[in-house]
Protein backbone atom coordinates (compact mmCIF):
# COMPACT_ATOMS: atom_id res chain seq x y z
CA UNK A 1 0.00 0.00 0.00
CA UNK A 2 2.99 2.42 0.70
CA UNK A 3 4.35 1.63 -2.65
CA UNK A 4 1.70 2.26 -4.22
CA UNK A 5 0.66 5.31 -2.41
CA UNK A 6 4.17 6.45 -3.46
CA UNK A 7 3.53 5.98 -7.24
CA UNK A 8 0.30 7.40 -7.04
CA UNK A 9 1.63 11.08 -4.70
CA UNK A 10 5.34 10.75 -7.70
CA UNK A 11 2.17 10.83 -10.57
CA UNK A 12 0.83 13.50 -9.04
CA UNK A 13 3.87 15.57 -8.99
CA UNK A 14 3.94 15.08 -12.50
CA UNK A 15 1.01 16.54 -13.14
CA UNK A 16 1.43 19.62 -10.90
CA UNK A 17 4.62 20.20 -12.49
CA UNK A 18 2.85 20.27 -16.27
CA UNK A 19 5.68 16.70 -16.66
CA UNK A 20 4.66 13.78 -18.28
CA UNK A 21 1.62 12.78 -20.60
CA UNK A 22 -1.09 13.65 -20.14
CA UNK A 23 -3.04 12.67 -23.47
CA UNK A 24 -3.67 9.95 -22.07
CA UNK A 25 -4.73 10.68 -18.35
CA UNK A 26 -6.90 13.26 -18.95
CA UNK A 27 -6.49 17.18 -20.49
CA UNK A 28 -2.92 18.86 -20.47
CA UNK A 29 -1.84 20.64 -17.41
CA UNK A 30 0.00 24.06 -18.13
CA UNK A 31 1.84 25.67 -15.47
CA UNK A 32 1.50 29.53 -16.18
CA UNK A 33 3.40 32.25 -14.04
CA UNK A 34 3.53 35.85 -13.48
CA UNK A 35 4.59 38.50 -11.38
CA UNK A 36 2.04 41.18 -9.63
CA UNK A 37 0.26 41.82 -6.51
CA UNK A 38 -3.32 40.37 -5.07
CA UNK A 39 -4.87 42.42 -6.86
CA UNK A 40 -3.13 40.97 -10.59
CA UNK A 41 -4.11 37.11 -9.43
CA UNK A 42 -7.81 38.29 -8.21
CA UNK A 43 -8.03 39.37 -11.87
CA UNK A 44 -5.72 36.45 -13.35
CA UNK A 45 -7.88 33.80 -11.77
CA UNK A 46 -10.73 34.91 -13.14
CA UNK A 47 -9.50 34.71 -16.69
CA UNK A 48 -8.02 31.75 -16.42
CA UNK A 49 -11.29 30.20 -15.18
CA UNK A 50 -12.78 31.69 -18.59
CA UNK A 51 -10.04 30.15 -20.23
CA UNK A 52 -10.90 26.83 -19.01
CA UNK A 53 -14.47 26.86 -19.31
CA UNK A 54 -13.82 27.46 -23.02
CA UNK A 55 -11.00 25.08 -23.58
CA UNK A 56 -12.06 21.86 -20.98
CA UNK A 57 -9.59 19.73 -22.67
CA UNK A 58 -6.89 22.37 -21.07
CA UNK A 59 -6.03 22.98 -17.11
CA UNK A 60 -4.22 25.75 -15.48
CA UNK A 61 -2.10 25.67 -12.75
CA UNK A 62 -1.24 29.06 -11.97
CA UNK A 63 1.75 30.53 -9.97
CA UNK A 64 2.96 34.28 -9.13
CA UNK A 65 4.63 36.22 -6.84
CA UNK A 66 6.06 40.12 -6.65
CA UNK A 67 8.62 41.34 -9.69
CA UNK A 68 11.80 40.31 -7.81
CA UNK A 69 10.87 37.50 -6.58
CA UNK A 70 9.49 35.74 -9.69
CA UNK A 71 12.90 36.32 -11.52
CA UNK A 72 14.63 35.16 -8.77
CA UNK A 73 12.26 31.97 -9.05
CA UNK A 74 12.33 31.96 -12.84
CA UNK A 75 16.33 31.84 -12.93
CA UNK A 76 16.53 28.65 -11.01
CA UNK A 77 13.47 26.86 -12.52
CA UNK A 78 14.78 27.66 -16.42
CA UNK A 79 18.38 27.15 -14.95
CA UNK A 80 17.32 23.70 -13.98
CA UNK A 81 15.18 23.08 -17.25
CA UNK A 82 11.77 23.22 -15.27
CA UNK A 83 10.27 26.30 -16.85
CA UNK A 84 6.08 26.77 -16.63
CA UNK A 85 4.69 26.28 -19.78
CA UNK A 86 3.51 30.02 -20.25
CA UNK A 87 5.54 32.76 -18.60
CA UNK A 88 5.11 36.66 -18.14
CA UNK A 89 8.08 37.72 -19.81
CA UNK A 90 9.73 41.57 -19.25
CA UNK A 91 10.63 43.11 -22.29
CA UNK A 92 14.06 44.38 -20.87
CA UNK A 93 14.81 40.27 -20.26
CA UNK A 94 13.47 39.08 -23.59
CA UNK A 95 16.59 38.46 -25.38
CA UNK A 96 18.47 37.09 -22.43
CA UNK A 97 15.97 34.50 -21.95
CA UNK A 98 15.83 33.77 -26.13
CA UNK A 99 19.37 33.89 -26.27
CA UNK A 100 19.83 31.01 -23.52
CA UNK A 101 16.81 28.56 -25.40
CA UNK A 102 14.41 28.93 -22.49
CA UNK A 103 11.74 30.27 -24.93
CA UNK A 104 9.51 28.63 -27.74
CA UNK A 105 9.53 30.35 -31.44
CA UNK A 106 5.76 31.59 -31.22
CA UNK A 107 6.14 31.65 -34.73
CA UNK A 108 5.35 27.67 -35.48
CA UNK A 109 1.78 28.50 -33.44
CA UNK A 110 1.14 31.62 -35.58
CA UNK A 111 -2.41 31.42 -37.73
CA UNK A 112 -3.80 28.36 -36.04
CA UNK A 113 -3.52 28.85 -32.15
CA UNK A 114 -2.00 31.88 -32.13
CA UNK A 115 -3.84 35.12 -33.67
CA UNK A 116 -1.85 37.95 -33.85
CA UNK A 117 -3.74 39.87 -36.40
CA UNK A 118 -5.83 42.06 -34.10
CA UNK A 119 -2.60 43.63 -32.63
CA UNK A 120 -2.22 47.26 -32.26
CA UNK A 121 0.08 47.79 -35.78
CA UNK A 122 2.89 49.34 -33.30
CA UNK A 123 3.33 46.15 -31.28
CA UNK A 124 2.93 43.89 -34.73
CA UNK A 125 6.70 42.20 -34.40
CA UNK A 126 7.63 42.92 -31.20
CA UNK A 127 9.06 40.12 -29.05
CA UNK A 128 10.72 38.67 -32.43
CA UNK A 129 14.66 38.06 -31.50
CA UNK A 130 16.71 36.79 -34.82
CA UNK A 131 13.76 36.63 -36.64
CA UNK A 132 11.96 34.40 -34.39
CA UNK A 133 8.88 35.21 -32.02
CA UNK A 134 9.55 34.57 -28.47
CA UNK A 135 7.22 36.76 -26.60
CA UNK A 136 3.80 38.77 -27.68
CA UNK A 137 2.69 41.62 -25.80
CA UNK A 138 0.07 41.79 -23.25
CA UNK A 139 0.25 45.81 -23.14
CA UNK A 140 2.57 49.09 -23.27
CA UNK A 141 2.82 52.25 -23.56
CA UNK A 142 4.70 54.86 -25.28
CA UNK A 143 7.22 57.87 -24.35
CA UNK A 144 5.83 61.35 -24.06
CA UNK A 145 5.85 65.03 -22.96
CA UNK A 146 3.49 65.67 -19.67
CA UNK A 147 2.12 69.24 -19.08
CA UNK A 148 0.63 71.65 -16.83
CA UNK A 149 -1.58 73.53 -18.33
CA UNK A 150 -2.12 75.97 -16.23
CA UNK A 151 0.92 76.95 -15.52
CA UNK A 152 1.69 77.52 -19.30
CA UNK A 153 -1.19 79.65 -19.09
CA UNK A 154 0.14 81.55 -16.45
CA UNK A 155 3.34 82.31 -18.24
CA UNK A 156 1.34 82.78 -21.17
CA UNK A 157 3.32 80.37 -23.21
CA UNK A 158 1.68 78.62 -26.05
CA UNK A 159 0.95 75.09 -24.93
CA UNK A 160 3.22 72.07 -26.31
CA UNK A 161 1.65 70.62 -29.59
CA UNK A 162 2.40 68.82 -32.52
CA UNK A 163 5.47 70.16 -34.40
CA UNK A 164 7.47 71.76 -31.47
CA UNK A 165 11.10 71.42 -31.44
CA UNK A 166 13.58 70.24 -28.74
CA UNK A 167 14.47 74.60 -29.24
CA UNK A 168 11.09 75.89 -29.03
CA UNK A 169 10.54 73.30 -25.59
CA UNK A 170 13.90 75.04 -24.04
CA UNK A 171 12.55 78.41 -24.60
CA UNK A 172 8.74 77.68 -22.88
CA UNK A 173 10.49 76.34 -20.18
CA UNK A 174 12.73 79.34 -19.96
CA UNK A 175 9.64 81.67 -20.47
CA UNK A 176 7.75 79.47 -17.46
CA UNK A 177 10.48 79.72 -15.08
CA UNK A 178 11.16 83.48 -15.40
CA UNK A 179 7.10 84.24 -15.26
CA UNK A 180 6.59 81.86 -12.13
CA UNK A 181 7.32 80.19 -9.58
CA UNK A 182 7.74 76.98 -11.20
CA UNK A 183 10.52 75.49 -12.77
CA UNK A 184 10.02 74.90 -16.60
CA UNK A 185 10.72 70.87 -16.04
CA UNK A 186 12.65 68.27 -14.47
CA UNK A 187 16.09 67.84 -16.17
CA UNK A 188 15.42 65.14 -19.71
CA UNK A 189 19.09 64.85 -19.83
CA UNK A 190 19.33 62.24 -16.68
CA UNK A 191 17.02 59.98 -18.53
CA UNK A 192 18.47 57.60 -20.77
CA UNK A 193 15.06 57.47 -22.83
CA UNK A 194 14.91 60.81 -23.88
CA UNK A 195 18.23 60.30 -25.70
CA UNK A 196 17.18 56.98 -27.24
CA UNK A 197 14.22 59.59 -28.38
CA UNK A 198 16.81 61.90 -29.90
CA UNK A 199 18.81 59.18 -31.35
CA UNK A 200 15.85 57.51 -32.79
CA UNK A 201 14.49 60.82 -34.48
CA UNK A 202 18.00 61.25 -35.82
CA UNK A 203 17.27 57.58 -37.48
CA UNK A 204 19.83 56.06 -34.65
CA UNK A 205 19.39 53.74 -32.03
CA UNK A 206 20.58 52.94 -27.97
CA UNK A 207 21.85 49.82 -29.03
CA UNK A 208 22.82 48.04 -31.68
CA UNK A 209 21.25 44.69 -33.43
CA UNK A 210 24.61 42.74 -32.04
CA UNK A 211 24.24 44.41 -28.36
CA UNK A 212 26.61 47.38 -28.61
CA UNK A 213 25.80 51.36 -27.60
CA UNK A 214 24.29 52.48 -30.32
CA UNK A 215 25.57 56.12 -30.32
CA UNK A 216 28.57 57.80 -30.05
CA UNK A 217 30.99 60.16 -27.36
CA UNK A 218 30.18 63.15 -28.98
CA UNK A 219 26.35 62.24 -29.23
CA UNK A 220 25.95 62.11 -25.14
CA UNK A 221 28.86 64.76 -24.58
CA UNK A 222 26.54 67.25 -26.87
CA UNK A 223 23.20 65.80 -25.28
CA UNK A 224 24.79 66.24 -21.76
CA UNK A 225 26.43 69.62 -22.23
CA UNK A 226 22.91 71.01 -23.17
CA UNK A 227 21.26 69.65 -19.90
CA UNK A 228 24.12 71.53 -18.13
CA UNK A 229 22.94 74.63 -19.81
CA UNK A 230 19.44 74.35 -18.77
CA UNK A 231 20.84 73.78 -14.85
CA UNK A 232 22.88 77.45 -15.48
CA UNK A 233 20.19 79.32 -16.65
CA UNK A 234 18.13 78.02 -13.40
CA UNK A 235 15.38 76.40 -15.84
CA UNK A 236 15.18 73.11 -14.75
CA UNK A 237 14.53 71.80 -11.10
CA UNK A 238 17.56 71.64 -9.48
CA UNK A 239 18.65 67.49 -8.65
CA UNK A 240 18.65 68.41 -4.94
CA UNK A 241 15.26 69.51 -4.82
CA UNK A 242 14.38 66.45 -7.12
CA UNK A 243 16.39 64.16 -4.65
CA UNK A 244 15.00 65.03 -1.47
CA UNK A 245 10.83 65.05 -3.18
CA UNK A 246 11.14 61.42 -4.33
CA UNK A 247 9.40 58.76 -4.87
CA UNK A 248 6.92 61.81 -5.54
CA UNK A 249 7.57 63.84 -8.59
CA UNK A 250 8.39 67.32 -9.56
CA UNK A 251 4.68 68.06 -10.31
CA UNK A 252 3.91 68.03 -6.40
CA UNK A 253 3.40 71.58 -5.56
CA UNK A 254 3.75 73.05 -9.30
CA UNK A 255 7.20 72.61 -9.01
CA UNK A 256 8.00 71.52 -12.70
CA UNK A 257 5.88 72.73 -15.67
CA UNK A 258 6.16 69.86 -17.41
CA UNK A 259 8.11 66.40 -17.20
CA UNK A 260 9.21 63.48 -19.94
CA UNK A 261 7.77 59.99 -18.98
CA UNK A 262 5.92 56.36 -20.57
CA UNK A 263 2.49 57.42 -20.63
CA UNK A 264 1.02 55.69 -17.95
CA UNK A 265 2.45 57.39 -15.31
CA UNK A 266 -0.06 59.74 -15.18
CA UNK A 267 -2.32 57.95 -13.31
CA UNK A 268 0.42 58.27 -10.97
CA UNK A 269 0.76 61.55 -11.74
CA UNK A 270 -2.48 63.07 -11.84
CA UNK A 271 -2.59 62.20 -8.46
CA UNK A 272 -0.14 64.42 -6.72
CA UNK A 273 -1.41 67.79 -8.83
CA UNK A 274 -4.23 70.26 -8.05
CA UNK A 275 -5.07 71.32 -11.58
CA UNK A 276 -4.96 68.58 -14.65
CA UNK A 277 -2.23 67.63 -16.44
CA UNK A 278 -2.19 66.71 -20.52
CA UNK A 279 0.02 64.45 -22.48
CA UNK A 280 2.20 66.14 -25.72
CA UNK A 281 4.25 64.49 -28.40
CA UNK A 282 7.67 64.05 -27.79
CA UNK A 283 9.61 67.62 -29.33
CA UNK A 284 11.39 66.68 -32.41
CA UNK A 285 13.85 68.56 -34.99
CA UNK A 286 13.11 66.06 -37.19
CA UNK A 287 9.20 66.75 -38.76
CA UNK A 288 7.16 63.67 -38.76
CA UNK A 289 9.52 61.82 -36.61
CA UNK A 290 8.96 61.65 -33.26
CA UNK A 291 10.84 58.71 -31.91
CA UNK A 292 8.04 57.47 -30.32
CA UNK A 293 7.10 53.72 -30.18
CA UNK A 294 4.79 51.44 -28.23
CA UNK A 295 6.76 49.39 -25.60
CA UNK A 296 5.76 46.49 -24.43
CA UNK A 297 4.70 46.69 -20.70
CA UNK A 298 5.09 42.58 -20.77
CA UNK A 299 4.66 39.82 -23.32
CA UNK A 300 3.48 36.35 -22.68
CA UNK A 301 6.23 33.54 -23.87
CA UNK A 302 6.31 29.82 -23.81
CA UNK A 303 9.09 27.49 -22.58
CA UNK A 304 11.35 25.86 -25.04
CA UNK A 305 10.55 22.29 -23.02
CA UNK A 306 6.87 22.75 -22.74
CA UNK A 307 5.25 19.47 -24.07
CA UNK A 308 1.93 21.57 -25.00
CA UNK A 309 3.05 24.15 -27.49
CA UNK A 310 -0.16 24.20 -28.80
CA UNK A 311 -1.95 24.34 -25.74
CA UNK A 312 0.30 26.80 -24.79
CA UNK A 313 -0.28 29.37 -27.60
CA UNK A 314 -4.09 28.82 -27.33
CA UNK A 315 -3.52 30.51 -23.59
CA UNK A 316 -1.43 33.46 -24.88
CA UNK A 317 -3.73 34.20 -28.14
CA UNK A 318 -7.28 34.04 -25.63
CA UNK A 319 -5.15 36.40 -22.53
CA UNK A 320 -4.28 38.87 -25.34
CA UNK A 321 -8.06 38.89 -27.88
CA UNK A 322 -10.77 38.25 -25.75
CA UNK A 323 -12.68 40.85 -25.21
CA UNK A 324 -14.02 39.36 -21.89
CA UNK A 325 -10.17 39.26 -20.36
CA UNK A 326 -10.00 42.96 -21.61
CA UNK A 327 -12.86 43.66 -19.77
CA UNK A 328 -12.05 41.68 -16.90
CA UNK A 329 -8.70 43.70 -16.62
CA UNK A 330 -8.69 47.37 -17.80
CA UNK A 331 -5.46 48.87 -17.39
CA UNK A 332 -3.56 46.43 -14.99
CA UNK A 333 -1.39 45.12 -17.40
CA UNK A 334 -1.22 48.83 -19.02
CA UNK A 335 -2.69 49.71 -22.38
CA UNK A 336 -4.43 46.12 -23.72
CA UNK A 337 -2.15 45.21 -27.08
CA UNK A 338 -5.25 44.46 -29.45
CA UNK A 339 -7.94 46.62 -30.82
CA UNK A 340 -10.33 44.01 -29.48
CA UNK A 341 -9.13 44.52 -25.42
CA UNK A 342 -8.76 48.39 -25.75
CA UNK A 343 -12.42 48.67 -26.71
CA UNK A 344 -13.81 46.07 -23.80
CA UNK A 345 -11.45 47.35 -21.19
CA UNK A 346 -13.80 50.05 -20.29
CA UNK A 347 -10.92 52.44 -19.20
CA UNK A 348 -12.04 55.56 -17.09
CA UNK A 349 -9.70 58.66 -15.84
CA UNK A 350 -6.28 58.57 -16.84
CA UNK A 351 -6.16 55.46 -18.20
CA UNK A 352 -8.87 56.41 -20.79
CA UNK A 353 -7.12 60.03 -21.88
CA UNK A 354 -3.86 58.15 -21.96
CA UNK A 355 -5.70 55.26 -24.73
CA UNK A 356 -6.89 58.82 -26.47
CA UNK A 357 -3.51 60.30 -26.67
CA UNK A 358 -2.20 56.87 -27.67
CA UNK A 359 -4.63 57.23 -30.60
CA UNK A 360 -4.10 60.30 -31.57
CA UNK A 361 -0.72 59.88 -32.28
CA UNK A 362 -1.10 56.52 -33.52
CA UNK A 363 -0.20 56.81 -37.09
CA UNK A 364 3.54 58.48 -36.04
CA UNK A 365 4.46 55.86 -33.65
CA UNK A 366 7.33 53.37 -35.23
CA UNK A 367 7.91 49.76 -35.07
CA UNK A 368 9.31 49.34 -31.75
CA UNK A 369 13.11 48.58 -31.46
CA UNK A 370 15.01 45.05 -31.04
CA UNK A 371 14.61 43.49 -27.49
CA UNK A 372 17.54 44.74 -25.61
CA UNK A 373 20.46 43.00 -25.31
CA UNK A 374 21.96 41.60 -21.57
CA UNK A 375 22.83 43.90 -19.34
CA UNK A 376 20.60 47.06 -20.96
CA UNK A 377 18.88 47.54 -17.43
CA UNK A 378 22.61 47.74 -15.59
CA UNK A 379 23.81 50.53 -18.78
CA UNK A 380 20.47 52.57 -17.66
CA UNK A 381 20.99 52.44 -13.97
CA UNK A 382 24.79 53.26 -14.61
CA UNK A 383 23.27 56.59 -16.88
CA UNK A 384 20.86 57.45 -13.84
CA UNK A 385 23.93 57.55 -11.09
CA UNK A 386 26.75 59.28 -13.63
CA UNK A 387 24.27 61.79 -14.88
CA UNK A 388 23.35 62.45 -11.33
CA UNK A 389 26.77 63.19 -10.38
CA UNK A 390 27.05 65.49 -13.38
CA UNK A 391 24.08 67.60 -12.20
CA UNK A 392 25.44 67.83 -8.87
CA UNK A 393 28.34 69.58 -10.54
CA UNK A 394 30.74 66.63 -9.24
CA UNK A 395 32.17 65.82 -12.46
CA UNK A 396 32.71 67.47 -15.35
CA UNK A 397 30.76 66.33 -19.05
CA UNK A 398 33.95 65.10 -20.71
CA UNK A 399 34.32 62.84 -17.21
CA UNK A 400 31.11 61.65 -17.73
CA UNK A 401 31.12 60.86 -20.96
CA UNK A 402 34.46 58.81 -20.04
CA UNK A 403 33.04 57.26 -17.34
CA UNK A 404 29.47 56.22 -18.97
CA UNK A 405 31.27 54.54 -21.71
CA UNK A 406 34.15 52.54 -19.73
CA UNK A 407 31.49 50.57 -17.60
CA UNK A 408 28.56 50.19 -20.62
CA UNK A 409 30.90 48.51 -22.53
CA UNK A 410 31.70 46.34 -19.76
CA UNK A 411 28.64 45.71 -18.51
CA UNK A 412 27.22 44.48 -22.45
CA UNK A 413 30.58 42.72 -22.72
CA UNK A 414 31.49 44.72 -26.11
Amino acid sequence: MLVAGGAALACLGLLVTGCGDDSESGPATLRYSWWGNAERADLMKQAIALFESKNPDIKITPSFQEYEAYWQKMATETAGGNAPDVLQMDFSYLREYADRGVLYDLKKQTGGNLVLSDLLAGFQGAGEVDGALYGVPVGGNTWSLYYNPAIFAKAGVPEPAAGWTWQDYRTGMAKIAEATDSYGGGNYTGIIYNLEARLRQQGGQLFTPDGKLGFTREQLSAFWTEGQELIEAEVVLPVEKAVQIKPRSGFVDDLIATELGWDNFLVRYAAEVKTPLKLAPVPTDNPGQLGQYLKPAMLLSASSRTDHPEEAAKLISFLINDPEVGRIFGGNRGLPATNAQRAAAQLQGPLAEVAAYEKSIADQLTKAPPAPPKGAGSVEATFIRISEELHYGRISVAQAVQEFFTEAEQKLGS
